[in-house]
């Protein structure tokens, strides 16, 4: 038994006329009588009665007529979703992420990936960047928002620079240097300093010491929490000056700190990250999103 065989009845049981069915399908009517005697054959039991001038379905006839139904109703819609699987449509993507640099657009972005995708499953995991490369590394992950990290390289992970921001100095309000429109590196020698841990943050921490390296001072690390957003609860503490990427501007706002970028201007990049292997149809949609988004500015 074929596909063939139970198209050519279900045409035949549901017209109930060889002429009929044989327009339907674009067939000879002798190739419709065959098939119908070759499925009677293989199961053994009579489907249609005929006579010279009607045909009626028998009682089997009529279930096989109701699961071939079925069947084909299912059949199409695998056929359905193996499409949009292999086009990113179904499925499930494995998100990790880093929170103040994609809270601006994360939630927008996902809002299109919806629309785009509407049968894929979205799970997001909020981490550090050494635990977002970790975890795609392992699979656990399909894809990550994040900061490089000091192993990245050794990972051999495919990564696409999303944006690169400036670090700033983050001040309390009152402070001296409050209304002024930036800072230079070599004004925060000697001043109580407040940054990213660096097993929170590498690639960073490191680019923090590097910018008080090259303006000629050794910082004053007072505080290295493991929270970014902890840096500003003790600069509005009127405890330190903290160092920060400027996009804590965009997620957190009040009047009792500022931030001022820091010149010479250093920056960290954001960048999304993937393995090839693990890149399944979902996942390379997401990405084409980002691209889309990349490319128009939005993010």
């Amino acid at each position: 038994m074929d596909l063939r065989h139970l198209r050519y009845f279900q045409a035949i049981a549901e017209d109930l006329s060889f002429s009929s069915a044989a327009r339907r399908l674009n067939v000879v009517q002798p190739a419709l009588s065959r098939a119908l005697k070759e499925l009677e054959a293989e199961l053994g039991v009579e489907l249609l009665a005929r006579t010279r001038r009607s045909a009626r379905l028998t009682p089997a006839g009529r279930i096989l007529l109701d699961e071939t139904s079925l069947m084909f109703e299912r059949l199409e819609q695998a056929v359905r979703r193996v499409r949009r699987a292999a086009e990113g449509q179904e499925g499930e993507l494995r998100l990790g992420y880093i929170g103040p640099p994609t809270r601006r657009f994360l939630g927008p972005l996902l809002e299109e990936f919806g629309r785009r995708c509407p049968r894929v499953t979205v799970h997001l995991e909020e981490r550090t960047p050494e635990r977002v490369w970790e975890m795609v590394a392992r699979g656990r992950l399909h894809v990550g928002l994040t900061r490089p990290v000091l192993a990245h390289a050794a990972l051999q992970m495919q990564t696409h620079l999303l944006r690169d921001e400036r670090l700033c100095a983050a001040i309390p309000r009152g402070h001296e240097w409050w209304g002024r429109r930036s800072l230079l590196w070599r004004q925060l020698a000697g001043r109580p300093l407040i940054v990213l841990a660096r097993r929170e943050g590498a690639g960073s921490h490191d680019e923090i010491l590097a910018g008080c390296r090259q303006a000629g001072f050794s910082p004053k690390l007072l505080h290295t929490p493991s929270v970014v957003s902890t840096i500003l609860r003790y600069v509005e503490g009127g405890v330190g000056i903290g160092i920060v990427p400027e996009s804590l501007g965009d997620t957190e706002s009040s009047d009792r700190w500022s931030l001022l970028p820091l010149t010479p201007s250093l920056t960290i990049p954001l960048v999304m990250v993937w393995k090839e292997e693990h890149a399944e149809p979902p996942v390379t949609a997401f990405r084409t999103l980002v691209t889309d988004w990349l490319r128009a500015g939005r993010l």
